[in-house]
């Protein structure tokens, strides 16, 4: 990738090296060191890139964790533009400014060049804060040095990744390691295994005392939470639900109040503008209820599902192929012991067979649990829509917002909603 900055060009890959720009060595590319070196060419270090670009009058604002990161980030960058100013956001769902999209979906957190550039541009628009969601490959593989956060966020540390970190053990302590330095920081508290830097630390939470702790809520046509923050007590209201929902608000309300000036009051009051995020816990249809959340891993699904207690659950879900296969047994048990009927099917598979995946699955589903097996994604929902009456609630899980099936290396046009959609319209016809 190449980035301009003041005239001079920058670039982390060899192939792009033209007269006068300068290599920028990271933890990816540094056996290519020698290449530029070799051809005449300067070399920087990663972490040197930020004297190139002046990052003073920017906020930068870092969300971490298994869950949550998404809902937590667009919560803050909507709280922030109600409350009037200018801000950029970089995501999953891809990169915002003061309101617009600038870019499509892209990795959550893309390269060091890719983020540098972001930021360049943010400060174009005059931005004041740049929201952005780290992953657990950005912070191993280096992709944030040179940036200062402002403030770092964590949500939780749940199983996730495998494929890719080896071992549980390995990711958590990659996620901790955001978290081990002495800038501004906001944790949950409630997070078993959540290790960070008590110094500068705040902490938000339900269940243990904390500097933000929840004293009581309510689902009732959305949900409405009390909390109290230095002696004071405090409320905001929103039409989310969930409580995985609560702690992702809370840490939105939280750390808007802790990196600018505004009262608590206000931060709560603008909250109420935001209706969530598509794909995440999202209300596709009332009667019968239908919900698409991105839950994809067990402690995800967990959340989601014991979120309607009241309500016959059918769950329709799979899992994504080439990634930790360990975590599939533990999804159909956690979907097991909160619904009334499964339907398991494909997603994502990849380069893996759907029907294996499918088998790794039910392995961890009791004999005397109601499911069924339908590898057509698309079947699977029509199937649980027609199986649906008025105290059913119908979660389609694991893809959230995303537009497309990938089998082998292709992507194909699919979107979960978009397919409920299609079958309510045949019905009602």
């Amino acid at each position: 990738m190449k980035l301009n900055i003041n005239g001079k060009i920058f670039t982390d890959n060899t192939n792009e090296l033209e007269k006068d720009s300068i290599f920028v060595v990271s933890k990816q590319n540094e056996k290519f060191k020698y290449v530029a070196i070799n051809n005449g060419h300067e070399v920087i270090n990663a972490n040197d890139l930020k004297k190139y670009l002046d990052m003073g009058s920017i906020k930068i604002v870092g969300i971490t964790g298994t869950n949550g990161k998404t809902t937590t980030a667009a919560a803050i960058y909507s709280i922030l533009l109600d409350l009037g100013y200018k801000v950029a956001l970089q995501g999953t769902r891809g990169f915002f400014i003061n309101g617009v999209q600038e870019e499509e979906y892209s990795l959550t957190t893309p390269v060091q060049l890719g983020n540098f550039a972001h930021i360049q541009k943010a400060l174009e628009n005059n931005c004041q804060f740049f929201i952005m969601e780290v992953s657990s490959h950005a912070i191993e593989q280096k992709r944030i040095e040179g940036l200062d956060f402002a403030i770092k966020i964590h949500t939780n540390i749940t199983r996730d990744h495998l494929d890719y970190h080896k071992t549980i053990e390995e990711y958590i302590n990659v996620k901790n390691s955001f978290l081990n330095d002495d800038s501004l920081k906001l944790i949950n508290i409630d997070d078993k295994v959540v290790k960070y830097n008590s110094k500068n630390a705040f902490t938000y939470s339900l269940d243990k005392p904390s500097n933000f702790k929840v004293d009581a809520y309510s689902f009732n046509q959305g949900m409405h939470v009390m909390f109290s923050y230095a002696k004071n007590n405090y409320a905001f209201s929103s039409l989310m639900m969930g409580i995985f929902n609560i702690y992702n608000l809370m840490a939105s309300v939280a750390s808007v109040s802790l990196i600018t000036n505004n009262k608590l009051e206000d931060i709560c009051k603008v909250l109420e503008n935001f209706g969530g995020v598509s794909g995440r816990m999202e209300i596709i249809n009332l009667d019968p209820l239908i919900v698409v959340d991105f839950a994809h891993t067990p402690d995800g699904m967990d959340e989601v599902l014991k979120s309607f207690p009241q309500k016959d659950i059918i769950c329709v879900f799979g899992a994504g192929g080439n990634r930790d296969s360990l975590k599939r047994p533990l999804m159909g048990k956690v979907a097991a012991k909160y619904s009334k009927h499964i339907i398991v099917t494909s997603d994502n598979p990849r380069f893996e067979d759907p029907d294996l995946i499918i088998n790794d699955i039910i392995s961890g589903i009791p004999l005397n649990i109601s499911y069924e097996i339908e590898v057509n994604r698309k079947e699977a929902i029509r199937k649980a829509i027609k199986l649906a009456n008025k105290n059913s609630v119908i979660l389609v899980l694991g893809k959230g917002d995303e537009s497309t099936q990938i089998i082998y290396d292709q992507k194909l046009p699919f979107s979960d909603k978009s397919e409920i959609l299609k079958v309510l319209k045949e019905i009602e016809a």
